[in-house]
């Protein structure tokens, strides 16, 4: 079972999905991801997209610190019911029921309406399974619906490669912890979050 690490929702526990479809984000890796977003600023009143969510624990996370809106997108049944019992944890530490919304459904479906977004920040932490073509053609809808400045970070194996990002994003770092990697890319190329120069 893991657990919020800081903000209004700090200490409280979030279910776990059943079974062994996800994989949970370890709060080593958590921590250490969240550490850099608030210190670049990226949480405060953010529009947040969480994609392949499975416990909603990093969109949950987000909301905790200071996000304004968070969408969780997860497909499976199972995780859907848990991101909505996590959701409500983070709900109830906020005093309002209207920060963190669960979408059922395909990432690809999701992202296919082009009413959805802009966001601030995109977190996808896909199946180490999935096809790096697949991760690829999940991440290009995103090209153009960031607004500026918005970061997208994707939680890899350390075994796979880097995403194959598509035309209007930029790797500017990442971050090995282990066996999970954590890559971030922008919409602006000439300047990073982290040191506002050239990558």
């Amino acid at each position: 079972m893991s657990r919020i690490i800081a903000g209004a929702a700090g200490g409280l526990r979030l279910r776990s999905v059943p079974g062994q479809g996800t994989r949970p984000t370890t709060d080593r890796v958590k921590e250490s991801l969240f550490a850099r977003l608030e210190a670049w600023g990226m949480l405060e009143d953010a529009r947040v997209l969480d994609l392949f969510a499975g416990s909603g624990a990093l969109g949950c996370e987000a909301a905790s610190r200071g996000a304004s809106a968070v969408t969780l997108v997860e497909r499976h049944p199972p995780a859907v019911r848990v991101c909505r019992a996590n959701a409500a944890v983070v709900h109830g530490a906020l005093g309002r029921d209207d920060v963190v919304e669960v979408r059922h459904g395909a990432v690809g479906a999701y992202l296919a309406d082009p009413a959805a977004g802009p966001w601030d920040l995109v977190l996808a932490d896909p199946p180490y399974p999935l096809p790096e073509a697949e991760l690829s053609a999940s991440l290009a809808p995103l090209t153009g619906r960031l607004r500026p400045g918005g970061v997208v970070v994707v939680e890899r194996s350390s075994r796979s490669p880097e995403p194959g990002w598509p035309p209007g994003l930029h790797r500017f770092e990442h971050r090995r912890h282990g066996e999970t990697t954590t890559w971030f890319a922008e919409t602006d190329v000439t300047s990073s979050p982290s040191t506002g120069a050239p990558d």
